[in-house]
């Protein structure tokens, strides 16, 4: 561990970068400023530099900038391509001049194919840069207080590194084998569930709202039965205070549950759910909707006239 400074005072620990900026990744890298790490975060917005900086961090346009700063990388950014390019590419952290040292870890936070990410790992090897495949969930809410799901694989001796980082971001951190990609299955089958539970609750409250329910009795009456689920109880709130304000934004589901379809295809493994699911998500974000809450997907039903909003009539 490195001796760092930061304004909350001298502490202990390895001076830590994060790629991404975005709804998780602000609230993730403010915890970690709270919690005394100096703190390095990427964003290509300006707005979302002046916001971290503003919150104590270092903030920078690009990988390379921090390449020579830090020890440990979170990268929490859409994809596993967007993965590749903050690592590899042009600005990235490997391949800056006087790059991301030897020794360093990469903590990778997005949800990845399994492959994907045992493709990452092998190539940061030949740079002698571990991986630690970390995908996480819990929402902007969560990663703001520091309290998120992380299901985590790797290699024991990284969680000695960077079991201090771990902590300040997550409630809960599961260890789920030594293989990459064991996380990012098991982030997948949380996702699958995600996904199919928030069309599922949609779809029940458009058709409860089109058989003349009141929308807010519905609501309480679900989630005092058996019917409930989490994503019933956290999402159709959103519905009934018609805000779709993203917290997890349509096209998130439209990517994971993309992921998820294509890795089971690969495999000639039938996801009839996942795949009615994430056509549903497709519909919404081709309807215009993919920046809104997921919770929009129940805009996609014709003929219902929805919490603070006219009759729905996408076409």
């Amino acid at each position: 561990m490195t001796q760092t400074h930061s304004g909350a005072g001298t502490v202990i620990g390895p001076r830590v970068g994060l790629i991404g900026l975005g709804s998780m990744g602000m609230g993730m890298a403010t915890s970690l400023v709270k919690a005394g790490f100096e703190t390095w975060g990427c964003d290509l917005r300006p707005e979302a530099r002046e916001q971290f900086a503003a919150a104590g961090g270092h903030a920078v346009a690009t990988p390379a900038e921090m390449a020579t700063e830090v020890e440990i990388v979170l990268t929490v950014v859409v994809n596993a391509e967007q993965t590749r390019a903050a690592l590899f590419g042009d600005a990235g952290l490997v391949q800056a001049s006087g790059g991301l040292a030897p020794g360093s870890v990469v903590i990778s936070c997005a949800t990845c194919a399994p492959e994907a990410v045992r493709e990452l790992g092998a190539e940061l090897a030949a740079h002698d840069i571990q991986l630690l495949d970390a995908p996480i969930s819990g929402g902007s809410v969560k990663a703001a207080q520091g309290q998120l799901t992380m299901m985590t694989s790797g290699p024991a001796p990284l969680y000695e590194r960077t079991g201090t980082v771990l902590d300040a971001l997550a409630a809960k951190v599961f260890r789920l084998g030594d293989q990459l990609g064991q996380g990012s299955q098991v982030k997948l089958v949380n996702q699958l569930l995600a996904g199919v539970h928030i069309a599922a609750a949609a779809e029940a409250m458009a058709y409860g709202i089109r058989g003349g329910c009141d929308p807010q009795t519905l609501y309480e009456v679900i989630t005092q039965s058996a019917g409930n689920s989490w994503m019933f109880e956290n999402r159709v709130p959103h519905i009934l205070a018609g805000d779709y304000t993203p917290h997890s934004a349509v096209d998130i589901f439209v990517k994971d549950l993309g992921i998820v379809h294509d890795t089971a295809h690969r495999d000639k493994f039938p996801l009839p759910l996942t795949a009615q699911a994430l056509s549903q998500f497709t519909l919404a974000s081709a309807q215009g909707l993919g920046r809104e809450d997921d919770s929009a997907v129940v805009k996609v039903y014709p003929g219902i006239t929805l919490p603070g909003s006219a009759a729905n009539d996408p076409g």
